[in-house]
């Protein structure tokens, strides 16, 4: 038996039209997608602000926003210029000393291996090894004098970032001022107190859970990043490490740990390769320590700090984190456990309306039930 199923014209050209509308959508998301993670970045950075603008307005005259936003913007401006001041020069310093390590390294191994040098002389392979090594050292010296041609063609990118940057503190700052006016101007267009409430509800949780995660992560990051600085400057005392390295090493952990699960663990091994480079046993003792403050940090440090403010499992945290990456990038991944924070909340308070609506709904019946029962 044959099915025949038609369709109208008007029909057929809204489906597709629907389809073309949300093809059109992802494609301008996607496009847009620069400016969404600066208008994300933004948002995050005043929510974090918030509750210091909100406290720090309380105690200056006529209750001034706009004043106590410029005075915790120049106090985040100062910070991140000083260390981006103090942070530049030994990392560019480490960068050439790798460039230039990498060639001796090869070399010397070559020459203390004396098994290697049996092998390589039992097949004559010495000419083919001095070749490798010289093509190394060629190598890495075009690359250390190319460095500064390197700087130069990223100008164009460092000036791009500065901009974003820039947008981003702008952005922020104008959220951190008209954000509270814009809410109640919001509120206020509802006639329903019920559906305004249930609505103002999800956002002062959703607000809650992104401010609570946010706050708790800068201070584990920034005390992961005191301790971490400080253990490469008091190996740099009886080491030879140089002292200039615990800010970048700070600067590095603080804004790595920022990813959730392993952003830690890409931190230290990053300043453990750049201790080995200037001392073995400098590198030793910090991956010692960095695996002791991990277990402190896991255990007591977070737990206390966070308070289980979003009360996300491990599966729910490991996927969101791997989605944002995916998606987003660094900030994808910094941003994600926000977002199933408030996703969570989103699905507590449907399911709770639609249990205080079904326990409504019965109520009339009960009374109906009773009021039978009682002419009976």
């Amino acid at each position: 038996m044959k099915v025949k199923i038609q369709i109208d014209t008007q029909t057929f050209v809204r489906f597709w039209l629907v389809v073309i509308g949300f093809a059109l959508a992802g494609y301008a998301l996607y496009s847009a997608r620069t400016g969404i993670i600066i208008l994300g970045s933004a948002l995050f950075l005043a929510l974090a602000l918030n509750g210091s603008v909100s406290r720090l307005a309380h105690y200056l005259p006529g209750n001034s926003r706009i004043f106590s936003t410029a005075i915790s913007y120049v106090v985040v401006v100062a910070v991140l210029g000083s260390f981006i001041f103090l942070a530049t020069p030994p990392i560019v310093e480490q960068t050439a000393k790798f460039a230039q390590t990498v060639p001796s390294l090869v070399d010397t191994a070559r020459k203390q291996s004396a098994g290697l040098n049996e092998f390589i002389t039992t097949y004559n392979l010495q000419s083919q090894v001095d070749n490798v090594v010289r093509s190394v050292e060629d190598s890495a010296s075009r690359w250390a004098t190319s460095v500064g041609s390197s700087l130069v063609s990223g100008i164009g990118s460092f000036f791009a970032f500065l901009a974003a940057l820039f947008l981003t503190l702008v952005l922020s700052f104008l959220m951190l001022i008209e954000g509270p006016q814009w809410m109640q101007r919001i509120w206020g267009l509802y006639r329903d107190k019920e559906q305004m409430e249930y609505h103002r509800r999800i956002t002062d949780r959703a607000v809650k859970v992104v401010s609570s995660y946010i706050n708790g992560q800068l201070t584990v990051s920034g005390l992961g990043a005191v301790f971490a600085g400080l253990t490469v400057f008091i190996l740099s005392l009886f080491a030879p490490v140089p002292a200039n390295l615990a800010i970048p090493t700070a600067a590095v952990t603080f804004i790595l740990s920022l990813i959730p699960m392993f952003g830690s663990t890409i931190a230290g091994a990053l300043i453990t390769v750049v201790l080995l480079l200037n001392s073995p046993g400098a590198a030793i003792i910090y991956v010692v320590f960095f695996i002791v403050y991990q277990q402190i940090e896991n255990n007591f440090i977070s737990p206390s700090i966070q308070s289980r403010q979003i009360d996300l499992s491990p599966l729910a945290v490991l996927a969101s984190v791997t989605v944002g990456l995916y998606l987003f990038g660094l900030a994808g991944g910094i941003i994600s456990i926000p977002i199933a924070g408030i996703i969570k909340v989103l699905i507590e308070e449907n399911l709770a309306r639609s249990k205080a609506k079904r326990e409504k709904s019965k109520k009339p019946l009960g009374k109906l039930a009773k009021a039978v029962k009682r002419e009976a």
